[in-house]
C-alpha cells in the first residue's frame, strides 16, 4: 500500500541530540584523553574518567544522525542541489574553525603542538593526509568520513538509484560491511565503503525512510540488520582503545550504548512534535558543528594555561562554557552570513555554467 510521505519538516529534537553528542565527545578529550593520550593535559581527572571514555560514542551518535539528516537532504533533489547544499553546510565552518585552530597553535601551540603553511595548506582541502599532512586537529577523521558519505549519496543520486533502489543499495553496502569486517579486513576497503560506520549511517538513512514513507518490512529487517551489524563493528574503536590507552571497554556496555544511540534517534524523531522548533533550538543545532571542530587542540591548550591559575576542575568546566560561546559567535557572526554568501555565488555560477552549456549544445549543427 502507498503511503503519502510526510512533510518534511525541521526536526528540533535532532538539534539537541547533535550538541549531546558533540558534549560527549568534548567529555571525553578533556577529561579522558587529554591526560590519557601522550599528555596533551598536564592533570588528569581521575574520578571522571571511568565515564569520559564512553564519550567517543558521540562520534557514532553523529553518524547515525547524519544518515537520517542526508537522506532528508537527498529527499526531492537532484545530485547538483545536493552537493551544493552539502558544500554550502560544511566548508565555510570548517574553514573559519580550521583557520581559528592554526593562528592559535602557531602561536601559543609551543612545545605540545606544531603546524606550518604546508600544514594549513593541505588542510584547506579537508583531506590533508592526501597531501603528506596531518589534520590540523585530530577530530577531522570523521568529517573525511561524511565527505565520502555525501560523495556516494551523491553519485547514487546522479544515477537515480537512490530514489528507485534505495534499500536495495543499503542492502548491497551492508553486505560490503559485513564481508570486510569479519573476512577481508582491507583499510581502502575500510575507507571507500565506510566499512566500519557504515551500518550507523545505514540505520540513519533507513529511519528516515521509514519516517518519509512509512514501514514496510524490508526497511524494518534492514534496520535490524543495520543495528545487529554496528553492535559488531563498534568493536574496532574498542580494540583502538585498547592498543591506544590499555582500557579495555566491555563489549556488553557498548551493545547497551549502541541501542541507548539508536533508541534515541528514534526517539527523536517521535518526540519530534514536543520539541517546537525555536531560536535557542537553532542557535544549539548551529553551534554543534563549530565545537566538534573547535574545542580539542584549542581547548587543550587553554586548560594547561589555566588549570595553575583556577584549579584543574574550574579549568576544564569553563573551558566547556568558553568553547560553547565561542562557536555560537562563529555560528551566528561568521558561518550562516558566510553560508548565504557562499550559497548565492554558487547558485549564480550553476547558473551560468548551465546556460553556456546550453547555447554550446544549441549551437551544435542537428545530424
Amino acid at each position: 500500500m502507498h503511503v503519502k510521505p510526510v512533510r518534511q519538516d525541521y526536526i528540533a529534537s535532532l538539534d539537541l541530540l547533535r550538541l549531546a553528542a558533540a558534549l560527549a565527545v568534548v567529555i571525553f578529550h578533556y577529561f579522558f584523553r587529554g591526560a590519557a593520550s601522550g599528555g596533551a593535559l598536564a592533570e588528569a581527572y581521575s574520578l571522571a574518567a571511568p565515564f569520559a571514555l564512553y564519550g567517543y560514542l558521540g562520534v557514532n551518535l553523529f553518524f547515525l544522525i547524519s544518515g537520517f539528516v542526508i537522506a532528508w537532504s537527498a529527499e526531492g533533489r537532484n545530485w547538483e542541489q545536493f552537493a551544493m547544499a552539502r558544500f554550502v553546510r560544511l566548508y565555510p565552518g570548517f574553514l573559519a574553525c580550521m583557520t581559528i585552530t592554526f593562528i592559535v597553535i602557531l602561536s601559543v601551540g609551543e612545545p605540545l603542538f606544531s603546524t606550518s603553511f604546508a600544514q594549513y595548506a593541505a588542510n584547506l582541502s579537508m583531506f590533508a593526509p592526501a597531501f603528506g599532512q596531518s589534520f590540523m586537529d585530530g577530530v577531522y577523521w570523521s568529517i573525511v568520513l561524511e565527505l565520502v558519505f555525501y560523495g556516494w549519496v551523491t553519485l547514487a543520486l546522479f544515477t537515480g538509484i537512490f530514489q528507485k533502489r534505495k534499500l536495495e543499495l543499503i542492502f548491497i553496502w551492508l553486505a560490503i560491511s559485513a564481508l570486510n569486517e569479519f573476512f577481508v579486513g582491507s583499510r581502502a576497503i575500510r575507507l571507500l565503503f565506510i566499512t566500519e560506520f557504515g551500518p550507523f549511517f545505514a540505520a540513519g538513512v533507513l529511519v528516515h525512510h521509514i519516517h518519509a514513507h512509512g514501514r514496510s518490512l524490508p526497511a524494518l529487517l534492514l534496520l535490524a540488520a543495520s543495528f545487529l551489524l554496528s553492535c559488531s563493528t563498534i568493536s574496532v574503536t574498542r580494540d583502538w582503545m585498547l592498543n591506544e590507552y590499555g582500557i579495555a571497554v566491555s563489549q556488553p556496555h557498548l551493545v547497551i550504548a549502541n541501542f541507548a544511540m539508536h533508541a534515541m534517534l528514534i526517539g527523536g524523531v517521535l518526540l519530534r512534535s514536543r520539541i517546537g522548533p525555536s531560536g535557542l533550538t537553532l542557535a544549539l543545532g548551529g553551534l554543534t558543528y563549530p565545537l566538534y571542530l573547535l574545542h580539542q587542540n584549542i581547548g587543550y591548550l587553554a586548560i594547561n594555561a589555566a588549570a595553575p591559575l583556577v584549579g584543574k576542575w574550574t579549568a576544564a568546566l569553563g573551558c566547556v562554557a568558553l568553547m560553547l560561546f565561542a562557536s555560537w559567535a562563529i555560528w551566528r557572526y561568521f558561518e550562516r552570513p558566510a553560508q548565504r554568501m557562499v550559497k548565492s555565488w554558487l547558485g549564480r555560477a550553476v547558473e551560468a555554467a548551465l546556460a553556456r552549456f546550453r547555447r554550446v549544445t544549441d549551437a551544435q549543427p542537428a545530424e
